[in-house]
Order: C-alpha cells, then structure tokens, then sequence
C-alpha cells in the first residue's frame, strides 16, 4: 500500500513538472515575439548629431511656428505626461478639436509609420504635418514657416550647427530632420525589458501570470517587438464588427477600400498613463479597452479575473519619462522681423 501510494505521488510530481516545463517553453516561444526597447531609433537618412538633437527639442517646444503663436508639438503631445494630452481629441489654434486622439511621441519612432492611417512614413515626416494643419497649428505654408525661423538669429545658428556644409538650412525638410533626430530618442524603458533581458525578477509572479494570460488570449498577434505594437495595421473589428464605426481609417489615405476600418496597431507602453483609447478616444477605461479587444478583435469573452490579469501585466509596460532629455530648454529671441501671431 504504501509503495502504491508512494508511486502515485511520484508519478503526480512528474506531471506537475512537465506541466511546468511546457508553460515555460510556452512561455519562451510568446517571449520570443518581443524586444527590449533600444536607447534610440537610428534613420538611414537622419544622422542623430547633438547639434540636430537640440534644434529638435527647441522646435518640438516653439510656438512661433503656429498662427496663433500659442501651440506646439508639446501642446498636444505632452512630454511630462508621456506624450499625449489625455483628451479624446486635441484643440488647435482656434480651440477647434481635431478628428483623431493625439497618440504618444514617446516609442514611436520604432512604429511602421506614423499617425492612425500611416499616411506619414517616419518622425521626420509627421513633424511637418500639425504645422500646417488648418485646425491644428494653423501656418499657411511651409515657405511661410522658414520665413519664420528664418527671422530669428538663434535659429539660423542652431540650422547651420546641425546642418553642416548647407548652403541653406533652414528648410522645411530640415525642420522636420531635427525634430525627428529628437523624437528618434524619446524611450521609455521599463521594468518590461529588464525581464526581456533576462532578469526574471524584474516582474512581480502576478505581472508574469498577466502576462502569460496576455500572451496565450493572443494580444501577442498584434501587439509585439520592442514597442509591444505600431508594427502593423489592422482593421478595427477583426471578428465582430465594431459598433458605431464612422472614422474609415486607413482608407481614408490609401482611398483602397481594403483598407477600410484598418488603423495603425497602437503600442502598450504606458498605456495605463494614455487614456482615453483608440483612434476616437471613446473608451476611458483600460479594463473597458482590453475586454472589448478580446470580444471584436479575438472573438473571446474573457473574465473579470482575466482582464484584471492583463491590466496587471500592462501596468510593467509603464517607463520612465527621461526627465533631463524632456527638459524644456531656452528658445532664441525675436527676431526684429520675426511675424507676429
């Protein structure tokens, strides 16, 4: 009886390993999915020079480059509050909302492209577009924005330092080469990739079961790498249609009718500090938000328990704000021909 019994128990612990050892090799395979999110993200085109960094961080903070001489890139995507405003939709110049949630400056020079429909290719070409926007920054041309910069000495300095060997530039393209070299560094590191890195106890056992429940619901389809998504498109309401969807998305770019209802896979980093979410900022809690995930993109109900797991695990992906990279420097004086607002 007894050697039965001890047998029995054997056989019990064998199983509870192997049970183990295939979570863990379940568990490796879903990590492979992912990378640590690098210092930078370096541009074939786009030298990252201190000297363009820094014109980049004073223009990323001007509001001489808008109509009203009242906004900037920091108006609506707010350094000290992880890149974004919190706000469904973001007021321009005349106080007009737009037609999209501001998205995170933050990480995402590592996404495919840039804005919900990727209609611009990299940072360097998204920092061109709210400038001339007619509700946004409200300028009227980008010949009139150089007219601008031009007029004021510090600028003509700082474009000569960035730009070497230029005959002219301040251009509008080297405006946004600068303010995209800046953007190119806006990281947020996180307990996250010191667990990538192999520091298992980066994460508390709680965050880890998050994770795995996040991994094996199959959020890892579309939100992976370095920046836990902006990897691809993808249409909003995959398996369920999504209810009351007026934006076409992508479409809206591409005019590709495949393209309709498809927008950029937002990234998770610090998603618990950039609510509210989606493209239309409809959805205000981040419970609320992973659940309707599940439901129209995975065509899963998943618990409250579930859930809860999940927004554990999310809340690792918060990073730190590079405080002293932020740091809103000393812009140059007026020129005595700088245009007034």
């Amino acid at each position: 009886m007894k050697s039965t019994t001890s047998s029995l128990l054997v056989m019990a612990a064998l199983a509870m390993t192997v049970q183990s050892v295939k979570a863990d090799a379940l568990s490796d395979s879903y990590l492979a999915m992912f990378r640590p999110l690098p210092s930078e993200a370096p541009a074939a085109d786009n030298e990252l020079t201190e000297a363009k960094i820094n014109l980049g961080r004073m223009l990323y903070y001007e509001t001489r480059i808008s109509k009203g001489g009242k906004m900037s890139c920091n108006s609506c995507h707010v350094l000290d509050k992880y890149g974004q405003d919190n706000l469904p939709f973001s007021p321009g110049h005349e106080g007009k909302l737009g037609g999209r949630s501001s998205p995170t400056t933050y990480n995402a020079s590592l996404h495919i492209a840039q804005f919900w429909d990727g209609r611009a290719p990299s940072v360097e070409e998204q920092a061109k577009g709210p400038v001339l926007n007619p509700v946004e920054m409200g300028m009227p041309s980008a010949d009139f924005v150089v007219e601008v910069l031009k007029s004021i000495p510090g600028y003509v300095e700082a474009f000569k330092a960035a730009f070497p060997g230029e005959a002219d530039p301040v251009t509008y393209n080297n405006f946004g080469k600068a303010v995209g070299a800046f953007e190119r560094k806006l990281m947020t590191p996180s307990r996250w990739d010191d667990y990538l890195k192999g520091k298992k106890d980066a994460l508390t056992a709680e965050e880890v079961k998050g994770y795995e429940t996040f991994a094996k619901a199959g959020c890892v389809t579309c939100h992976n790498g370095p920046a836990v998504g902006g990897a691809m498109y993808q249409k909003l309401g995959l398996v369920k249609a999504w209810p009351d969807l007026k934006d076409n998305g992508r479409m809206e770019h591409t005019k590709q009718e495949s393209d309709k209802a498809f927008f950029k896979v937002p990234s998770l980093r610090n998603i618990t500090e950039t609510a509210p979410y989606l493209h239309d900022g409809s959805v205000k809690s981040l419970d609320d938000m992973v659940a309707k995930m599940a439901e129209y993109q995975l065509g899963k109900t998943l618990s409250a328990e579930e859930v809860s797991s999940i927004v554990t695990f999310l809340k690792a992906l918060k990073g730190d704000i590079p405080k002293e990279y932020i740091a809103q420097p000393k812009l140059p004086e007026s020129g005595p021909n700088t245009p007034k607002a």
